[in-house]
C-alpha cells in the first residue's frame, strides 16, 4: 500500500520564473482539489540544479528511489515536449506537471534548421512513450495540439496557465506609458521590437524595461526583479507588447490581470483564440503610432 503522503520534485520553484511559477500553480490546484498538501523534496546539491539539463535527471533518479519506498511522487518541471528521454526514464506511476514547448520560431532564429529537422523527431518520440505510459496529461498552452495525435489530445488538458487569470476591474490613473520584458537569448532578441522602442522615445512615451537591460537613451530599467514588484508596475502601465513566440506566457497573463492593453503583430492577430478584446493588432514594420492612437500618459 502507498504512503497518502504526496512528494514532489521541482527543478525550479522560484515564484519569478516561467517554469517555477507553473509548478507552483500545478501544487496550489493540486491542494485545492485534494485536501492534500504535497511535500518538497529537498534538493542534494543545489549547485547542480543551475544546471538546466543536468537537474531534471536528478530528478528522474530521486523519483525512482521514491517508487522503490513506494511512496506516491509528483515530478513538476522542466517538461519540454522535444525531451521524451524524460518521458521514458521516470518510474512508472510517476505524476507529472504541465508539459511545456511548442514555441515558434523564425528562420532568424539561429538555431531554426536544428528545430525544423530534429524537433519533429523528437516530438514523435515523446508523443509514443506518453500514449504508452501516462494518461490525463497537461499542456501548459495549447501550442503543442497541432503535433499530437488525436489519441494523445483525447487524454490531455491544454491551457493550464489560464488557471493564473483573474477577473480584474479597469485601472484608472495609470502613469507608465509602456513596460517591456526582456531577455537576451540567441533565439528571441531577432524578434524584440527595438525600432519600436526607438520610435516610442522620440515622440516621448515612457518606456521601462525588466529583466535584461537595454543600454539605450531615456529607458528606464529595473533589471530582474520580485514578482510582486513587477505587478505593482504592470498595475501602472498602460501598454505592453507580447511575443510571436509564445503569446501566452506569464508576462502575458499579468498583464491581463492588470489592465494592461497589449500589442500584437498584426500577422498573430486572427489566430488568437482566447481573451482576443485584450489584444491591439499592430504592424511592426511600420510603427504607425497615430494609426494605432497610443496615449500618453499625463
Amino acid at each position: 500500500m502507498k504512503s497518502k503522503k504526496v512528494f514532489f520534485w521541482a527543478c525550479d520553484y522560484n515564484s519569478n520564473t516561467g517554469e517555477g511559477r507553473l509548478g507552483r500553480l500545478y501544487i496550489k490546484k493540486f491542494k485545492k482539489k485534494f485536501k492534500n498538501n504535497p511535500i518538497r523534496i529537498n534538493p542534494l546539491n543545489k549547485k547542480l540544479l543551475n544546471y538546466k539539463y543536468i537537474s531534471p535527471f536528478i530528478g528522474v533518479l530521486i523519483a525512482w528511489s521514491y517508487f522503490f519506498k513506494k511512496k506516491r511522487i509528483i515530478y513538476l518541471n522542466y517538461l519540454p515536449y522535444w525531451n521524451f528521454l524524460l518521458f521514458l526514464l521516470l518510474p512508472p506511476s510517476t505524476e507529472i506537471g504541465p508539459i511545456t514547448g511548442g514555441a515558434s520560431y523564425s528562420k532568424k532564429s539561429k538555431d531554426y534548421y536544428f528545430r525544423k529537422l530534429i524537433f519533429p523527431v523528437l516530438y514523435f518520440l515523446s508523443g509514443m512513450i506518453l500514449r504508452l505510459r501516462f494518461n490525463n496529461l497537461i499542456f501548459s498552452t495549447d501550442l503543442l495540439k497541432k503535433k499530437l495525435s488525436n489519441k494523445l489530445i483525447k487524454r490531455s488538458r491544454f491551457n493550464y496557465i489560464f488557471h493564473e487569470i483573474k477577473e480584474v476591474k479597469k485601472v484608472k490613473n495609470k502613469d507608465i506609458n509602456f513596460l517591456f520584458y526582456f531577455r537576451k537569448h540567441k533565439n528571441k532578441e531577432y524578434s524584440f521590437p527595438f525600432k519600436l522602442i526607438n520610435k516610442l522615445l522620440l515622440n516621448n512615451y515612457s518606456v521601462n524595461i525588466i529583466g535584461d537591460k537595454i543600454n539605450i537613451k531615456k529607458v528606464k530599467n529595473y533589471g530582474f526583479i520580485p514578482h510582486d514588484k513587477v505587478l505593482k508596475l504592470l498595475n501602472k502601465t498602460r501598454y505592453t507588447v507580447v511575443s510571436n513566440e509564445n503569446i501566452f506566457s506569464f508576462f502575458t497573463i499579468d498583464a491581463i490581470n492588470n489592465d494592461v492593453k497589449l500589442l500584437v503583430d498584426f500577422k498573430m492577430y486572427n489566430s488568437i483564440k482566447y481573451y482576443k478584446k485584450k489584444f491591439i493588432k499592430f504592424n511592426f514594420n511600420s510603427n504607425n503610432l497615430k494609426k494605432l492612437k497610443i496615449k500618453k500618459c499625463q
